[in-house]
């Protein structure tokens, strides 16, 4: 693994660490998915970020868990995109999904 990866691998991890644990100590996050219309999926989103980065991190030692959490964290950021796009926020609003989904399908991409 480059520098580079390495960098953005610890970056998308700590980020899902903090956005995962934000559920549990920040109103803000229940609040968006009520907006979303979906508060019976936030803790099971919630759950699911931390996971990923926590595999993010077990994957730069176990390169085949890294390999699953960047492609599960992909998956969900593109269903979190999605989910943007239907409740028609706008762009600004968006790009954190859709960028996290970028960035987790190329540490995916590369990680092959």
């Amino acid at each position: 693994m480059n520098v580079i990866d390495l960098i953005l691998t610890w970056f998308s991890a700590l980020s899902f660490l903090f956005y995962g644990l934000s559920f549990y100590t920040s109103g803000h996050m229940k609040d968006e998915f009520k907006r979303y219309g979906l508060e019976k999926f936030a803790l099971l989103t919630s759950i699911l970020q931390m996971l990923g980065g926590i595999g993010l991190i077990v994957g730069l030692l176990v390169h085949p868990i890294l390999l699953i959490s960047s492609a599960g964290l992909s998956i969900l950021m593109l269903f979190g995109f999605s989910v943007r796009l239907k409740i028609k926020d706008g762009f600004w609003q968006s790009l954190p999904a859709l960028s996290y989904f970028m960035l987790n399908s190329y540490l995916f991409y590369s990680g092959l």
